[in-house]
């Protein structure tokens, strides 16, 4: 089952004295979490007044948080989104709805485990599968990702010669 609420970032500081917030985003990038109107800290729906991205980080003016000792209240929470909220581009899907679902190798069916962790790298999401005995790094590309099916609970990939470790015992 779907998650209705997805973490997207941390608060790090307080910023200025009008109650502002600087968050770490942990989505694709600071501007994604900009577009929301609603953010969630530990479950209370705070409006956003206004947020812009700022070196990486997104600064935000939420409503009921007026001073600076109001905001350092909230440093160190986790923020949320609600995934109703967000309108993904057309193949992009939510991390946390990758993470375990079963990698099946797609020429023969096989079974190669289950996505464990989703890197961001610069040229592209690197997909990490775990199995019994390997582990596998699969980039996020149509060459090499030929299925996601969220609602089936699996992904296809192709698998080339270098994408497999051995998992140590």
């Amino acid at each position: 089952m779907k998650q209705t609420f997805l973490e997207a970032g941390q608060i790090v500081n307080t910023h200025g004295i009008r109650g502002e917030i600087k968050i770490d985003p942990w989505c694709d990038s600071a501007e994604f979490l900009c577009g929301f109107s609603k953010l969630y800290i530990d479950g209370k729906a705070y409006e956003v007044r206004s947020a812009h991205p700022h070196k990486g980080m997104v600064l935000a003016a939420l409503d009921h948080i007026s001073n600076i000792n109001e905001a350092m209240l909230l440093k160190g929470k986790v923020v949320s989104i609600d995934r109703t909220d967000a309108a993904l581009p057309e193949g992009r899907h939510f991390i946390a709805d990758l993470i375990g679902l079963e990698a099946r190798e797609s020429a023969t069916g096989q079974v190669l485990g289950k996505v464990v962790d989703v890197l961001s790298l610069p040229a592209q999401e690197v997909y990490v599968i775990r199995g019994a005995e390997h582990q596998y790094m699969i980039p996020a590309v149509a060459e090499y990702l030929v299925e996601t099916n969220i609602e089936g609970g699996y992904i296809r990939v192709k698998i080339i010669e270098g994408m497999a470790v051995d998992v140590p015992d």
